[in-house]
């Protein structure tokens, strides 16, 4: 007998807890005072490659597509309007952007979708000026959960649902299947910039390869943008490895070295 979910009668708490967007490492680890560690995430690439996508300076947006029928829009921390709301909490433009296109999408699902957006330029973060001088806003897709064993997960606290998602418990799409959700959804995704069996190791050689790999975003919104990139996130094609790869922490690192 199937789980009979109602968001009318659910615990919005949980809810929230259980579809937030994990955090996401940084490829070299974070020292004190802003250095970087020659100690760099564990990417075991014998039988797969690395996917690196461009990592978009907005903000993180979550469409929550659930079973009775609804949708719920989200920023990275809370909840933020849900189907049929008369008043929805604005904050950072995400509902107003985002609430057509969510009603829109097909749920043809048992459990929970989450898309994870990065939603971006308009005036939403501080480099929102390197993507758009008119303050035009665009989002694109960076992943897709799918959560299925809701019901017992409804009924643990929420530390423990806390737990479970910071330690690897969310089941996200393969490179293969977010392509085709993103078709599926008419969503464009982050823009794949290359596809590499070995990253590098030091620190220097790894900024260098981030300044060849990413010289300017690929994702402005007009013309008169300012264009720098955030960075790079890089991830194995099966997700069994996932970090990021930011130029303000290479180059705080080497303005602390001097």
């Amino acid at each position: 007998m199937s789980y009979d979910f109602s968001l009318r009668s659910c615990d919005l708490n949980k809810l929230n807890s259980m579809t937030k967007y994990p955090s996401i490492p940084t490829y070299h680890a974070l020292g004190d005072k802003g250095t970087l560690l020659e100690q760099t995430v564990n990417f075991n690439i014998d039988d797969d490659e690395v996917i690196l996508t461009e990592k978009v300076d907005g903000t993180n947006s979550r469409i929550i597509l659930l079973p009775d029928g609804n949708f719920v829009l989200g920023s990275r921390e809370e909840l933020l309007f849900a189907k049929g709301d008369l008043i929805g909490n604005p904050a950072l433009g995400i509902v107003a952007a985002l609430k057509n296109i969510a009603d829109s999408l097909a749920r043809s699902h048992s459990g929970i979708m989450v898309t994870y957006l990065e939603l971006y330029g308009g005036k939403i973060t501080s480099a929102s000026k390197q993507y758009t001088s008119q303050q035009n806003v665009g989002w694109r897709l960076f992943d897709v959960a799918v959560i299925t064993d809701i019901e017992t997960l409804f009924a643990q606290p929420i530390k423990q649902i806390a737990a479970w998602r910071d330690n690897g418990g969310q089941v996200f799409l393969d490179e293969k299947q977010l392509t085709q959700a993103s078709i599926d959804y008419r969503f464009a995704l982050t823009p794949r910039i290359a596809t590499v069996t070995s990253l590098p190791v030091t620190i220097s050689e790894t900024h260098e390869f981030l300044k060849a790999m990413l010289p300017q975003t690929n994702v402005a919104l007009d013309a008169g943008a300012g264009g720098r990139a955030e960075g790079i996130v890089a991830r194995t094609t099966t997700r069994s490895a996932i970090a990021k790869l930011r130029f303000e922490d290479y180059e705080r690192h080497r303005q602390r070295q001097r």
